[in-house]
């Protein structure tokens, strides 16, 4: 069975998720924006094995730690998707922009598209790509447990900013409508920032897709 444990990095109370095999301890890490002291730590306590970095977009408090994660454990970098380079690269001034940490750009070691899946042990994700928040937007969805990773296109009671460069919010609402609900009203989602909810509580209750 998958397993995970969320725990919100950096000012920006980024949720960073441990996602991990409960028999093997194979783990993988999804979005470590920075204080990698604390995430090492989570390692270690939960006894993981970390294999992987999966990245939902390229934002600063969402990507700021890989480079120096992926360096210190010879990690490889799965997503986002190609969109989202020209933020990767643009991490460095990000960084110094918000008052994060010095952060350097990474070259992902695979990039990832709509249709694609990732696998952690004997455990495989689905990648839908989201595009709106940013145009490279990935999001991990697990059937297996109903749980989907959705970065910052959605959170409870609200959706993701698209005043961003190539932000776009009929995109953003398009990738919700056509990407996430189809993975059903009892998937609980996992945002970038903020509590869980489910899909199925967004569409009666999110102003933003209320009804959609």
């Amino acid at each position: 069975m998958l397993q995970y444990q969320t725990i919100p990095v950096t000012p920006f109370q980024q949720n960073c998720s441990l996602v991990w095999d409960d028999q093997t301890r194979q783990a993988a890490i999804i979005d470590p924006g920075g204080d990698l002291d604390v995430l090492l730590g989570a390692v270690k306590q939960l006894g993981l094995q970390l294999e992987q970095i999966w990245i939902t977009h390229g934002h600063v408090d969402h990507a700021a730690g890989t480079a120096d994660l992926a360096e210190q454990l010879q990690l490889p970098i799965i997503g986002p998707h190609p969109g989202d380079q020209f933020w990767i690269e643009g991490l460095t001034q990000a960084a110094a922009m918000y008052g994060f940490p010095p952060a350097r750009a990474f070259k992902p070691t695979r990039w990832l598209d709509d249709g694609d899946t990732v696998t952690l042990g004997s455990h495989t994700l689905q990648v839908r790509h989201c595009p709106g928040h940013t145009p490279g937007h990935v999001v991990f969805y697990s059937p297996e447990i109903q749980r989907a990773f959705v970065g910052d296109v959605l959170f409870a009671g609200s959706i993701g900013r698209t005043d961003f460069p190539q932000g776009n919010h009929e995109d953003l609402i398009n990738s919700i409508t056509q990407r996430l609900w189809p993975m059903g009203n009892d998937t609980v989602f996992i945002p970038g920032h903020g509590p869980e909810s489910t899909f199925g509580r967004e569409r009666q209750s999110n102003p933003y897709v209320r009804g959609t």
